[in-house]
This record gives structure tokens, C-alpha cells and sequence, in this order.
């Protein structure tokens, strides 16, 4: 979702691999009511504390892969992300909501939206193909189907593997429902051709298709269709269209475009019913990045003409090279359509739009006014937004002409009257969370460093933060976020920089503001890492490592970053973690050697201190708790927890902990409450509220999130099955001024909190 073409890492990364072949089985779905009240017997049994569940607002932050208003509800409409599951639009209430929270920590890999599919005569049929990656590593898809219109759901588990977050996932629909037949259902596949269901999605089949998958291909583009007729989107080279015939099959479709670049490879179709007429747009590349040239194209489905209706024509030669990506019809007008150019940085993409059937087209950008006063992290710390990039899905409201929404790498910008335009986006939240900080004292209500869109100040957990994204410098993904636990007003942060080199900043109001570090490490620009600052805000260590994984030597400043000495005995690429009360102790774990080493010279040399503990994992995290010095806590994922209470010297294994994945901690319960978590435990002295993502089976069999208000001798769930968000294993903290409050960072559904009930 990056303002900039400039290649850094991303949440978003774009893998390619091979798939295995398809099959299904079907698995029921609970109404309703039984669900909930199977949820509380759950509940009841094995421990768990009821919690209301919220989340963070921002306002998307994420590419919106998908756009799809019902043809036969007024105000209804679907949105699918490339990491964030999908979403259900409510006119009334002007917002959007999560339909694909129920996923849990096993099907991380389901919260990445291939293709969604609706029925025009059952309103409340909803079809979701979900995979995020097609690697041998991630499992296999899935087809979720929905009576209710996505409140509830039944599963097929596939055995191929689909590729919402890899190269192509901004094409078209590769789910349909056959226009002739509601019970029949097609599934283009990347790497394994077309499936088939004639039991509206329960089951799946291999169906013929006259082109050959390839292991790293882009395979099946989209499905649409035109009448009785469906059309085929091939993006591995060769024939790039398809369509049904008279005998059940395919065929390529005759005359055309081919042989060129402009129309390579067909990125999204749409058919207008008034005019009979197919578009079709093209790219050298299936995007969202790499393309320079496209195209778009009409067929006319009754006498099989083609005309080129191109409204601009790329010229990568003169520094304007870009394709084309969404397309859309209005189903009011005959000969109204909208398209969207891609990957178009030099002019900033737009949306053509024409209204005689692509003989002259207007860009909407040209007129555009933009108003994103309710998001204001979009104008990425300048002073105005752009009018959109990564720009793939686009649609028109059926019931209201001047109605249109397109998707971008942040947002959904939508219209009333084709040139006021504001982001559409209420209750989607996308953002990839690496960092949460909930300050001790009145300011911020939260502190967040996020993948793509740096670090926010969250004055409020129900408005986008209205100071946007931290600047001074920009940041896209932010790599470190620390404050000084005795002089909580001081912060810093890290991250790759965008816009200029600066890679480090500091902040003396708590994050309200922001100033670059005086200097930085000659490194630091292309390996930013992890940073700490001391308990008093005296010393600053900064550990670095390339987005491929290479490690450098961390380097330390006693002069707020004005000048940086290396620190040869810190274990390169660790994540270093200041005593929040003694300013000379800082502590980092050796994933590498499964050692924590200790400084009590304010982070000048580092000692080795336990050893033998688990190791070969970058994700292994070391947590201090606050109001303690030496007090000390290791996430060790399937590995279990483990303490300290000596300041890193030896660790304990904390017992019936099967797994911990992220860790942090909270307001310590009211006298009262604690100890209370369990029969027979006794009230303890007082001691944060702890959190953590983790399997503790005498509460939960299964990852959840969970609290501890003994010190870990107990633990209660916090969440419930529809509440799961996938992988959740990055970071976690409570609220130092509220007990029972936490926040929770998600892989692409953004920043959850919750209190009890």
C-alpha cells in the first residue's frame, strides 16, 4: 500500500510457489443462536472472561482488492483485502463490517480474500475463496458460503492453494455463480486450473479448460458474465481470453487484441446488459506494481467486434508508463462506464470515465475535490492526499449513478456527485501492527508503529488519529518504538524512511511531535532495526538488520542521537530492552544462541547471562515488567514461557504454559481480584496484569488471548471463536491506567482493544 513506487519491505510481500490439486468437504454451519450459546458453554467450562471487542479506528491503511455492490439490493456492497478479509457494506449506518473475524490462529492464511462471489437471484447468498499465499509452505484455500449474507457461514477446505496477497490479487473476480444455474459455481484457480461446483460450492471438481497452469503463473485473471455466456481472464501468456460455448466448453474468443505489450495480460472485465457490450482492461503485468504499459478494450458479445477504447495511451519511453485495472459499468445508463489506470507514478493514477461507450473518456481526478478531514493519515505528512495508487477495483452503484467507490493501497474513496470525494471506509481497518505503546500519563491514549504507515498518536480510540502519520521524518513500515518509563513524555521511534534518509526520530511531548536524530549510523538508512531508550531517557540503542535478514552491529547515543558509538558486545540484529527503573540495565535475547545478555553500564558492553534457553527464531521475544527492575519475561512461541526474576541471569519455564507468542502488561487488578482467577488461589502481593497470545490448555486448548493477574500462575481467555483475527503473535499490551483493558496487534484487521464485560 506504499505512496511510493521506491522499493521497501512491506507487510504486503508478493511470494510465488506451486499448488497441489483440488478437492473438498463440506462442513456445516450453527445458526445463529446455537452458535452463541454453544460459544458460552465453551465459555463457561474451560474459564473464559467475557470481553467487549473493539477496534482501533484509522480508517483502512490496506489495499482494497475488490469492489462489488449487489445488483439487486439497494445499499448493499462487498469489499475483499489482500491480507484483512472481507467486509459488508451497510448504507443506513455508512459502514463497513468484518465478516471473516471468526478465523482463527490455525487458518492465518484465510484472512488473504481471492475472489468473492454473489447470487443476482438469492440477495443473500455470499461466496468468499480465501488463501493468502499459494507457497508450499501455507496451507490450502478455502470456499466460505453464506445464506445470511455473511453473518454466518459453512466451509469447504480445498487442497489448492489461492494467492490474495501475491502478484495479481488487485485482477477481477475468479469466483462466479453460473448466470444460468444458482447451483453451479466456477473457481479460477493461479496454478490449477478452473474448478467446478454444481452443489453451490459444498463440493469441488476439476472442470477442462483449454490453457495450461504454470507453477509460478498468474492462471485464471477473472470470471464474468455476459449474458448466458461466461468469460475467462488468462494471464500466463498466450490466448488471454475465453469464453463458454454452445456445447458446454471453451474457446479462445475470435479477433482478439494480441501481440503486444498494451495487451498482454487481462486484468478485469465488465458487461454492460443495456448495450451488450464486454470491457476489457490490460497490462504488460498483472500489478499491482511492475506494469508500464495496458489497455482497454470493447467486444461487442452480439456481432463479435472489437474496438479499442484506450482513453490514454501509455508511454513508458517518455517517463509515463503505467496499465490498466478496474472497470466498472453503470447499470442505469447504457454506454457508462468507468476505468482505472494502475501503477501510474509520474501523473498519479485516476478514473477515466465515459459515457458513449468509451468514444471520449473525462479523468475524474482532474476535477477532484478530496476531502479526507475524517482520515487524515493520507495526506502522508504533507499537506495534501493523492487522489489514489494501486488503484485495481472500482464500482458503480446500480441504484445511484453518481454513486462510485474505488479501492487503493490505503483506502476506499467514494463519491455522490462525481467530484466531492471522501474515503468510504468506516470499520475497515487493514493495518499490519508491529509496535503498541499505552502511555502511563494523560496525552496519548496509545502509541502505534504499523507496517507501511510508520507510527500514530492516538488521542482517540474511536477517530483516526487526526494528527495523521508521524513526520518529521515519514516513515512506511515502522521497525522500533520505545518510551522512557521514568520520563514517559520522551519517545522514539525507527522505521524505513519515505521521502528522505532519515530512519530515526525523537519525541519530547509523548509522541505529539517529532524531531530526527541530530545523526544516524551510515547503515541505518538500509537496515533500520529495533531501538530502546533508557528508563531516564539518557541513552538511545539502536540494533539494525536488513529486510533479508542480514545483521549489523548495534550502536548507542548518550546525546538524544547527535552522535552514534558501535557496541561490538550487543549480539548483532537483537531487539534490546531497557530496565524501566534502573537507567543503566539493558537486557537483549540471542535468538541466534538461545543466550540473554546483560548491561549495567547503561548499554556501553553487554555480558552473557542465561544460556540454553530455545533458539533459531527471530520471533522469540524478551518483555520487562514495569514498576520492576530485573523482572524480565520470554515469549518462546511453541516453546512455552519462561521468567526471570534476576535480571536475565536465569530463567524458569513457567508451568503450564504450552506456548507464548506475544507478551505484555497492564494495570494490576483491584485488591480485591487478585488471585481470583481460579478455585483454591490465594490473593497475591500486586503485580501488572499480564497478557499474552499464547496456549494455556487448562483454560483454552487452542492460541488464545489471554490475562494473568497472578503473575502467571493462572490465566482466563479473553477472546471467544468469533473473535480471532488469525495470526496474532506480534505484539499485545495492557493499559497502564485501566485494568483489564488490552490491545491487541493483528496481521491486516489493525488494532483490536477490548474491557471485560
Amino acid at each position: 500500500m506504499r505512496a511510493s513506487p521506491a522499493p521497501t519491505p512491506s507487510r504486503r510481500s508478493v511470494l510465488a510457489g506451486a499448488a497441489v490439486a483440488a478437492a473438498a468437504v463440506a462442513l456445516p454451519v450453527a445458526a445463529p443462536a446455537a452458535a452463541h450459546a454453544a460459544s458460552r458453554r465453551t465459555e463457561e467450562v474451560q474459564g473464559a472472561e467475557p470481553h467487549r471487542w473493539r477496534t482501533t479506528a484509522i480508517g483502512g491503511t490496506g489495499f482494497v482488492t475488490g469492489l462489488l455492490f449487489h445488483p439487486s439490493v439497494k445499499g448493499l456492497a462487498y469489499a475483499r483485502t489482500d491480507i484483512g478479509g472481507a467486509y459488508r457494506w451497510d448504507d443506513t449506518q455508512s459502514r463497513w463490517t468484518a465478516l471473516t473475524d471468526q478465523l482463527g490462529w490455525d487458518d492465518w492464511n484465510l484472512l488473504g480474500v481471492e475472489a468473492l462471489a454473489v447470487d443476482r437471484a438469492h440477495p443473500d447468498r455470499l461466496y468468499l475463496a480465501l488463501g493468502t499465499y499459494a507457497q508450499s509452505w501455507a496451507g490450502p484455500g478455502a470456499v466460505l458460503r453464506s445464506e445470511d449474507r455473511g453473518a454466518t457461514w459453512a466451509r469447504t477446505d480445498l487442497t489448492v492453494r489461492l494467492g490474495a496477497n501475491e502478484d495479481g490479487r488487485g485482477a477481477g473476480e475468479r469466483l462466479l455463480v453460473d448466470p444460468c444455474d444458482s447451483e453451479q459455481l466456477w473457481l479460477g484457480t493461479r496454478h490449477d486450473g478452473l474448478l467446478r461446483s454444481t452443489d453451490r460450492g459444498a463440493t469441488w471438481t476439476s472442470a477442462g479448460f483449454p490453457a495450461t497452469p504454470s507453477a509460478n503463473g498468474q492462471g485464471i485473471m477473472f470470471l464474468v458474465a455476459a449474458g448466458r455466456t461466461v468469460y475467462a481472464g488468462w494471464g500466463d501468456g498466450g490466448t488471454p481470453l475465453y469464453r463458454t460455448n454452445a456445447s458446454g466448453g471453451w474457446e479462445a474468443v475470435p479477433g482478439q487484441p494480441s501481440g503486444g505489450s498494451a495487451s498482454k495480460v487481462p486484468i478485469r472485465a465488465a458487461y454492460d446488459t443495456n448495450t451488450r457490450a464486454l470491457y476489457i482492461t490490460y497490462a504488460d503485468a498483472p500489478g499491482p506494481n511492475g506494469q508500464s504499459d495496458g489497455s482497454v478494450h470493447r467486444l461487442d458479445t452480439v456481432t463479435g467486434s472489437w474496438t479499442d477504447v484506450t482513453p490514454v495511451a501509455p508511454d513508458s519511453g517518455a517517463g509515463d508508463g503505467f496499465g490498466y485495472g478496474g472497470v466498472a459499468v453503470d447499470a442505469g445508463r447504457a454506454g457508462t462506464v468507468v476505468v482505472t489506470t494502475n501503477n501510474r507514478w509520474s501523473q498519479i493514477d485516476t478514473l477515466f470515465r465515459s459515457t458513449d461507450g468509451g468514444a471520449t473518456w473525462t479523468s475524474l481526478k482532474d476535477t477532484a475535490v478530496l476531502d479526507v478531514s475524517e482520515t487524515p493519515y493520507l495526506r502522508w505528512g504533507g499537506d495534501a492526499a493523492k487522489f489514489g495508487w494501486w488503484i485495481q477495483a472500482v464500482a458503480i452503484d446500480p441504484y445511484d449513478s453518481q454513486h462510485i467507490v474505488f479501492g487503493t493501497g490505503a483506502t476506499i474513496f467514494g463519491t455522490r456527485d462525481l467530484v466531492h470525494w471522501a474515503p468510504q471506509i468506516r470499520g475497515l481497518e487493514e493495518s499490519a501492527v508491529r509496535f503498541l505503546i499505552a502511555p502511563p500519563t494523560d496525552g496519548a491514549r496509545l502509541l502505534s508503529g504499523l507496517g507501511d504507515i510508520g507510527v500514530m498518536y492516538h488521542e482517540s480510540l474511536t477517530a483516526s488519529p487526526s494528527r495523521g502519520m508521524a513526520s518529521n521524518p515519514v516513515f512506511g513500515t515502522a521497525t522500533g518504538l520505545a518510551l522512557a518509563a521514568l520520563k514517559p513524555s520522551y519517545v522514539v521511534r525507527t522505521g524505513w524512511p519515505s521521502g528522505s534518509s532519515a530512519a530515526g526520530a525523537y519525541s519530547d511531548d509523548g509522541g505529539s511531535s517529532w524531531q530526527p536524530f541530530g545523526a544516524q549510523p551510515p547503515i541505518a538508512a538500509s537496515a533500520p532495526g529495533p531501538v530502546s531508550v533508557g528508563a531516564d531517557g539518557a541513552t538511545l540503542l539502536w540494533s539494525f538488520i536488513h529486510w533479508d535478514g542480514t545483521k549489523y552491529p548495534a550502536h548507542r547515543s548518550t546525546d538524544n542521537g547527535a552522535t552514534w558509538t558501535e557496541v561490538a558486545t550487543f549480539p548483532k540484529g537483537g531487539t534490546p530492552v531497557a530496565d524501566p527503573l534502573d537507567p543503566k540495565r539493558f537486557y537483549v535475547y540471542d535468538t541466534d544462541t538461545g543466550a540473554v545478555f546483560l548491561s549495567t553500564d547503561s548499554g556501553a558492553t553487554f555480558t552473557q547471562g542465561a544460556s540454553g534457553l530455545p533458539s533459531g527464531d527471530s520471533q522469540f521475544k524478551l518483555a520487562a515488567a514495569p514498576g520492576r527492575s530485573g523482572d524480565l519475561w520470554l515469549s518462546a512461541k511453541d516453546n512455552g514461557l519462561f521468567r526471570s526474576t534476576d535480571g536475565g541471569v536465569t530463567f524458569t519455564a513457567m508451568a503450564g504454559c504450552q506456548a507464548s507468542h506475544a507478551l505484555g502488561f497492564g494495570k494490576e487488578a483491584p485488591a480485591g481480584r487478585r488471585g481470583t482467577q481460579g478455585p483454591g488461589h490465594r490473593a497475591r502481593a500486586s503485580y501488572p496484569a499480564i497478557f499474552q497470545t499464547g496456549r494455556v490448555s487448562a483454560t483454552f486448548d487452542g492460541v488464545a488471548v489471554l490475562r494473568s493477574d497472578d503473575a502467571g500462575a493462572t490465566w482466563v481467555r479473553i477472546n471467544d471463536d468469533t473473535h480471532q483475527w488469525g495470526w496474532t503473535g506480534e505484539v499485545i499490551t495492557g493499559d497502564p491506567r485501566v485494568h483489564g483493558r488490552v490491545y491487541l496487534g493483528t496481521n491486516g484487521r489493525g488494532i483490536q482493544y477490548a474491557d471485560p464485560q
